[in-house]
Parts: structure tokens; sequence; C-alpha cells
């Protein structure tokens, strides 16, 4: 039996004062034996990095206190600990490595310089000693070229070796247990396979224990021995990964499962959690749940549940697991036996906004709103088109995309002479039908994001063409390219950057509707705003707060209500559900897909999260420093990858099943630079099956279907 490294009791931490004050941590319990991964589970605003932030003493608000409760670490109570004696426990015995590597590392600061500073601070060390020190920890966590990297900002560097950076400012104190919050969010599948083969790796050579803070089920079950739960606040469910991967007990835990996108639920729309975390101001006399649990009963509804012991060192904070009450045999056996794919929990929610009809979202706005150009605004938003299947039957193109590039100079001096070209795209071509989806996917840096907006004509092309319902739109200048922009929208990757931080979210999504004359008059607007608000899962009154108002999953959701007010034909959606945890991410896909079945949407849409892609494409493309390298049904794409690239990034995908004999192929370094791009095929580097050819020739498509081509010259004609 390992000792217990961390013990936390009943601890809470309370926010403010008198009647605004909030309690996000709320009589939190739980161990972490030494050399253990435990895992904290659960939506955004749960209360997860609170947790983690005040077993530091890092409270963001001078008004925040830990209220009661108790953190011992080998047996030494933290929170009766004055000040100068924390700093001493913080980086030495607890590390943390924070969720955005870029917000947390000093920008004017070079790379070496900050790992220095960790190590001085913690060992001591000056001169060579130090050097050394330095450039051992950024070999320990896998980066290459570390003298070179030591002598570099952190804006040169790419998320995954930001991500390894921060892990080895975190080692400098050799610390007992190191914290990890979300430090895979928004990283590409091959990049978050490294990142967590190397906590595995450096926590078995360390004997450090983690306490790992995510919202992935695919990252805790590949890493994490136990996990438990967290829902407003409360932990609800603790049990040993195997268990807890087999059969969840909370029925809060069971629909994050049921949540998750596949392709064997492509035929239906996912299950949604009703409603969204309840605010934490107020006070809690029952089941934090209740109101979003389709299991509650009244007993749910009055009083608040004890924690139940079920099979295999599972516990679980819910009354039907109470033997006392009048729970059926049936629902107490499905508690504690039925595996995660029963048949139940398959089901869709049956009253939720998000599943119904568009149209009963705009038909209050029947009468009072019309474009300016005389098209009825029902004709776009009433189901007044032509039936989806029957578009889908002979699909036309709305977008086709030929021979597409944008090259970027590196300006080099005063002069700006001599200047080479970054070639972002490089020959991309695509063409996407009306109401269909094209996945792009494809590691970070591979010219996905400067693909979309190049169609988008943000920026223009350097060459090629676009053609959106066979118009040019590169023909296309001022007024015509303004009010044609209407057509087709973007949502952005970061949410909160693409939107004006002085504006109230109602005057945000608002704004395309005033610039393009649409809507009718103020009164209308704000009632499409409000409808807009709900569609995606945010309160009609919210439209008077701000972006910082509201957490970084509300300000994606934001992003696509400012994008629908438009009423466009394609949506090109980069990375819209990259920060989301699986319950929102399972609304905003079914909004999408309900979006595109009743308004024949199209998107292009930017994705390195291949259950998404499996889910919601129709066809996949994989790109590669500016190329793209195989492309087909989604089908054929994701279950028979042709290219040694797409077979590393399928790889790569965590895994909930454990499945026996799982090979990840992992890629060497990282991707070349799209300035000195390598000769011949470009993947070659990287390729375990590289050929003398691969190193001379770039390979050209290889139909390995009608609808399935593939760029390797594994599939070339001799």
């Amino acid at each position: 039996m390992k000792n217990k490294l961390l013990e936390v009791s009943d601890l809470r931490v309370r926010i403010g004062s008198g009647e605004t004050a909030v309690e996000p941590v709320a009589g939190v319990s739980f161990v972490i034996h030494s050399g253990e991964t435990f895992a904290l589970l659960g939506e955004s605003g749960c209360g997860k990095s609170m947790t983690a932030l005040a077993l530091l003493g890092l409270l963001p608000d001078p008004r925040t206190g830990v209220t009661t409760g108790s953190v011992k670490l080998g047996g030494e109570e933290l929170l009766s600990l004055p000040e100068r004696a924390l700093r001493a426990v913080r980086g030495a015995r607890i590390a943390m490595i924070f969720q955005d590597p870029m917000s947390s590392l000093n920008p004017v600061m070079r790379v070496g310089a900050q790992v220095a500073e960790s190590v001085r601070q913690h060992q001591g060390l000056r001169g060579a000693a130090l050097r050394q020190q330095v450039l051992e920890l950024l070999r320990a966590v896998g980066l290459a070229q570390v003298e070179r990297r030591c002598e570099d900002y952190p804006h040169q560097l790419s998320g995954g070796m930001k991500q390894r950076v921060m892990i080895a400012m975190a080692l400098a104190g050799d610390p007992q247990l190191l914290i990890a919050d979300e430090p895979t969010t928004a990283l590409d599948v091959t990049l978050q396979a490294q990142v967590l083969e190397l906590i595995a790796r450096l926590q078995k050579e360390r004997g450090m224990a983690v306490l790992l803070i995510t919202h992935d089920l695919g990252v805790v079950a590949g890493l994490a021995d136990r996990i438990a739960v967290m829902y407003a606040g409360q932990l609800v469910e603790q049990a040993p990964r195997q268990v807890f991967m087999r059969r969840p007990g909370h029925p809060y835990s069971r629909k994050l499962f049921a949540a998750l996108p596949a392709a064997d639920k492509r035929a239906r729309p996912l299950s949604v959690i009703s409603g969204s975390v309840p605010a934490l101001d107020g006070v809690f006399l029952a089941c934090r749940f209740a109101a979003r649990c389709d299991q509650a009963w009244e007993i749910c509804r009055t009083q608040a549940p004890g924690w139940y012991p079920c099979a295999g060192n599972q516990t679980v904070r819910c009354h039907l697991a109470d033997p006392r009450r009048s729970v059926s045999q049936h629902t107490r056996e499905s508690l504690a036996e039925t595996p995660i794919n029963a048949s139940y929990l398959r089901r869709a929610v049956s009253i939720s906004y998000l599943r119904r009809p568009v149209s009963t979202f705009f038909k209050p706005l029947d009468s009072g709103l019309r474009r300016n150009d005389g098209e009825g605004f029902n004709q776009r938003f009433l189901g007044e088109i032509p039936a989806p299947g029957d578009a889908l039957e002979t699909p036309a193109p709305l977008l086709v995309v030929q021979d597409l590039k944008v090259y970027f100079p590196v300006q080099r001096g005063l002069r700006k002479r001599g200047q080479p070209q970054v070639k972002a795209v490089d020959g991309l071509s695509l063409s996407i039908p009306r109401g269909r989806t094209l996945a792009l996917v494809g590691e970070s840096g591979c010219g996905k994001t400067t693909a979309g907006k190049s169609i988008l004509q943000l920026p223009p092309p350097s060459a090629g063409e676009v053609l959106f319902e066979n118009q040019p739109l590169g023909a296309l200048r001022g007024e015509a390219l303004r009010r044609r922009r209407r057509d087709f929208q973007m949502i952005f990757q970061d949410a909160a950057a693409a939107m004006n931080p002085r504006l109230r979210v109602g005057a945000i999504i608002e704004e395309g509707m005033r610039a393009q004359g649409i809507g009718g008059d103020a009164a209308h607007r704000r009632r499409r705003v409000e409808i807009l608000l709900e569609q995606v899962g945010l309160r009609a009154e919210q439209r008077l707060r701000y972006p910082h108002e509201f957490s970084g999953g509300q300000r994606q959701r934001i992003g696509i209500a400012r994008a629908l007010a438009v009423e466009p034909k394609l949506l090109v959606c980069d990375e819209p559900t990259s920060a989301l945890d699986v319950s929102v991410q399972a609304q905003i896909l079914n909004l999408l897909r309900d979006l595109q079945k009743n308004l024949a949407l199209s998107y292009l849409f930017i994705s390195h999260d291949i259950s998404v892609v499996s889910y919601l494409a129709h066809r996949v493309a994989v790109m590669y420093l500016g190329r793209i390298v195989e492309q087909g049904d989604v089908d054929e794409v994701l279950d028979r990858p042709q290219h040694p690239y797409t077979q590393a990034l399928l790889s790569a995908v965590p895994a909930l099943d454990e499945r026996a004999g799982r090979s990840v192929i992992r890629l060497q370094g990282d991707m070349p630079s799209a300035a000195a791009p390598p000769t011949g095929c470009h993947f070659h580097p990287r390729c375990r099956q590289a050929m003398p050819v691969c190193r001379r020739h770039y390979p050209v498509f290889s139909d390995q279907s009608p609808t399935h081509q593939v760029r390797c010259h594994l599939y070339s004609s001799p």
C-alpha cells in the first residue's frame, strides 16, 4: 500500500462576501498516494482549477479564502503555514503546470532564462552548474536542440514545445506532487500523445504523484490511476480508472460518456446534458445535479445526497445508490453493473432546446424581418429550402478551391531585402457541396487556419482561385466583397481575442446584422439576439454582459451565435470545440448538425479532434505542411487510412476502451518550417516507411477509390 502524500478534507473556498459571495469549492475531500496519478474530471466552472489553486495558496482574488478544511502534504498542514513557509512548498514540493503555457511564460524573457530562474530559486545553483542543469531539464522533457532553444523566446516555440518548457520549469524543484491543469487542451493529437507520454515517463522516473485536472475522458483513460468527478463545487464520484471506465456510477458521469462523439453515433444526435452548471452564489439544500438529471426523483429535489459505496472501491454521491431508499432493484443494479454502452445511456435527452427544429426559434419573427434584397427572412430560416435528403442526393458545389497558395515574405533587415517565403498553403484544392461538411485535419502549424481564412479572403490568396456559387471571390473588391461576406462567416478558435472587450455580448452579436442592414429595427434585432443566445445554450439576459464575464466555452458559443446572425450559407469553423467540455461540445455539435439539416449550411470544419470529425464530417482532407496528403469520405479515411501521416494521427487518438495491443505511431521531432520545407515529400524526415524516391520527388495523388485519394510514393505506379 502506497503512502498517503496529499490528504484533502472538507475543503471549502469562498469568493467575495455578502449576497454576491460564491463558493466554487464546497466540501471537497480526496487522498493522493505517492507515485499515483489522480484525475479530477468535470465541466468548466465545476471548481477543478480553483481546488488546485487553493492547495497552493494561489487563489486569485484578495477577498478569496479557504473558509474551512484541511490540506496535508506528507502529514504537514499547509493551510496553517504563513506565506513565507508556503513559498518554500510551491515548486519545491508541489509544482503546477498551468493550462495556457503562452500566458504563463514571460514573452520578453528567453526560454533558458525562465527555466534558470526556477532552478536558481529551488536549487540555488549559479554559473556553469546552473546552465548545465537547465540543459538537462530541457533534455529530460524531450526538447531537441536545447542549446539553441535556450535562446528562443516563447513565441518562437510551437504549442507542444511551450508545454515542455512549462514541465521543465515545474520539475526544477524535484516536486513530490505535480499538478497538471488541462496540460493538453487545444493540442493536436500527436502533441497530446507526446505530452502525456512525457508526464507518464517523468512520473515513473522520479516517483512523483500527479494531480491531473481535465475534461477529456480520453486523457483520463490513458493516464489516471484513480478518478474523481467534480460537479458544481463538489465531488460526486470516486473510483479506480478501470472501474470508472467500465461502469461509471453517477448519472452525471454516465452523461459525460454518452455525450462523446463517435462514428457509430452519426445517425442520431448526441446525448446532451440539458441546462448548465448552476451558479454557485446560492444555498444548495438538495442534489446539485437534480435539475439536469433525467433519473432524478422527489428526494433529489429536497435533500442533499451522501456518499455511498459501490463495488470495486467506487463511491457515489447519489440517492440512487442509497440502499435504504425505495429504489427499484433494476435501478440499483444498473448503477453497479451496467456497462457504459447500455441502451439507455445512448438515449438523447428528450427535452432539450438544442433538439428542437431550428424553425421553432424563428417563427415569432415571421413578420418584420426581411432582407434588403427582397429575399424573405423566413425563406432562409423557416425551412423553405429543399429537403436535406433531396439536396444531398445530387449535391451542387457551393465552394470550389483550386490550387490555393498563401505565401508570406520573411522580412529581414531595415530594407527588407532577400525575402524568403513561408509557404503556409502550397497548392490546396477542395470542394464543398451544399449541406455538406468537409473536415480539414492535421497538426498545428500545417496551414489549416491560414487556408480557412484565405478562402474567405482574409488575407487574399497569393495564387489560385476560390469560387463561391461559381463566382470568383478574388474578383470582388470593396463594397461588393463586404456584401458577399454575409454568405460565409468564420467561427474563430480564440473566441476571446475575436471579441471587442468593451462591447456587451448583445452588441457583438448584433454588429454583423447592423453592418449588413438585416434584422429589421432595433427591437427585432434584440429579439433575434436573444433567440440566438438561447439557441447556443445561453440565457437571453446574458446579452447585457461583457465577454470577460463568460467562460471559454461560453465565449465560443457566443462566437457561433455571432456567425449565425447574418444567415450565412458557409461556415468556416476553426477548432470551434477544442476548448469545450464534452457536454458543451455535444450541444454545439448537435446544434451544428441541426442547423445544417434545416438550413442546408455547408461547413469547412478545421479540427484536430478525430472523434468530432468522425461524427460530424462527410469528407476528410488531411493536411501536412501546406498540402493535402489524403482526402476522401470520412469512413474511407478514418477506417482505412493510407498515408503514413494519417495513420500516425489516428494511432495517437486516446482510446476509452483500452484496446489490447493498440500501437501508437510516435512521430519523431516537430513539423519542419514552411519557410524551408524538405525536398521531395515533406513528410519523409518523420516517416518510418520513407524510400529514396521520397527524398527526391513530391508524390502525386493516387486513387484508392473514386472518392479516396492519397499522395504517397507507396501507392504510386512504378
